[in-house]
């Protein structure tokens, strides 16, 4: 068993919820759907449908992970592979979290040079961002899950206005049904799978849940709501684009925006980029506590001082990507290790776990039978 966290830094159960969504549900929803309609074509609601399986499978079987070990990762790690090859696999998943905020902040940064301020420079939105999230972070684990709810709620009003496109909906786009293979579906779910990421960070918080063998209730709903949402938005997307131009459209949702208006309101897509910032900055946030907190525990540390450090390291890496394309090339990358990260090494830890205890557990048995 790990080292308990103290009960003032723990969280109810039920937040899990939030923490779940809000890091799946931030820059990958603005335009998954043109990667998603290559592949699948009026079938990509499909495959967002079945990535969202897999993502509720691995969260069940992180589950089965953490309660046997009533520890995090890294306690994991060094339970089956010991203190060196457990800690280099555990600053390996660091530094997948401190991609991640890289990831999210670039891209967030590319969208605002298109839609809003053609001319505003990388490092300046960077050096602008970076400072907040420290500032979030550094308030402890508490304060990130409570930006985190913050954000869900507020974002939650945008919902109902993605209907507003449906007046020029064609609902028939989708239909037959199913006119790809089975392997193609399940490309177009893998290629989704950047959109879904950021669960694996139950993997470092679940020790700071309250009743945290109860909370799988919680943190499944969250990634079923995340999965009916990006469902939504994706039905949306095909009842109001055609085919050919969900091929051509880079900001699929954003674009979505540029149909509704108000009266007193022409471009409410500049009020759906600021808006996202409420989203991106949680994802930001979790992802940096995440990297902090896991180099803590490897090196024994002191977090504060290791969280200036990642933070200066995810300013400097965001503003160093040049270009769009050479972004998509990362992103591609990362979705690849996203997909063989959840779907892949979790079911093998589990496999190594059960085989590790029970080896320890006839270990035990013969050790009492030869004292005997």
């Amino acid at each position: 068993m790990a080292k308990e966290i103290k009960e003032q830094y723990l969280v109810s159960g039920f937040l899990s919820f939030f923490i779940i969504h809000s890091m799946q549900f931030g820059v990958g929803v603005l335009g998954f759907q043109r990667n998603l309609v290559k592949i699948t074509g009026y079938d990509g609601w499909i495959s967002v449908i079945i990535a969202g399986i897999l993502v509720s499978l691995s969260i069940a079987l992180m589950y089965v992970l953490l309660k046997k070990a009533d520890g995090d990762i890294i306690h994991i790690h060094m339970e089956i592979f010991g203190k060196w090859v457990g800690g280099f696999l555990s600053l390996l998943i660091g530094a997948y979290f401190l991609a991640l905020a890289v990831i999210i902040i670039r891209t967030y940064i590319e969208v605002v040079q298109v839609w809003v301020f053609e001319d505003v420079s990388t490092i300046f939105f960077s050096v602008l961002t970076i400072p907040f999230c420290y500032y979030v972070v550094s308030g402890g684990f508490r304060t990130v899950v409570g930006l985190s709810f913050i954000s869900t709620i507020v974002i939650i009003p945008l919902f109902p206005l993605f209907l507003m496109p449906l007046e020029f909906a064609h609902y028939l786009n989708i239909l037959p049904i199913w006119k790809h293979s089975v392997f193609e579906i399940f490309e177009g779910a893998k290629s989704v799978i950047f959109s879904y990421s950021g669960f694996e960070l139950l993997l470092i918080y679940y020790p700071f849940l309250k009743n945290r063998q109860f909370s799988q209730k919680w943190t499944q709903a969250g990634a079923i709501f995340t999965t009916l949402t990006y469902t939504y938005i994706t039905l949306v997307s095909l009842f109001f684009y055609s085919e050919e131009q969900l091929n051509k459209t880079i900001w699929g949702t954003l674009t979505l925006f540029k149909v509704i208006e108000f009266p007193f309101l022409e471009r409410f897509e500049y009020v759906g980029v600021t808006l996202w910032l409420v989203l991106i900055v949680p994802n930001i946030a979790l992802a940096i506590w995440a990297a902090s907190r896991l180099s803590k525990r490897v090196f024994s540390l002191n977090q504060r001082h290791v969280l200036v450090f990642i933070v200066l390291l995810v300013a400097f890496l965001s503003a160093i990507i040049p270009t769009k394309a050479e972004l998509d090339q990362i992103g591609e990358i990362f979705n690849q290790i996203g997909f063989y990260f959840a779907f892949a090494y979790i079911p093998l830890l589990v496999l190594l776990q059960f085989i590790v205890y029970k080896w320890k557990k006839k270990k035990g048995n013969h050790h009492e039978t030869t004292s005997m």
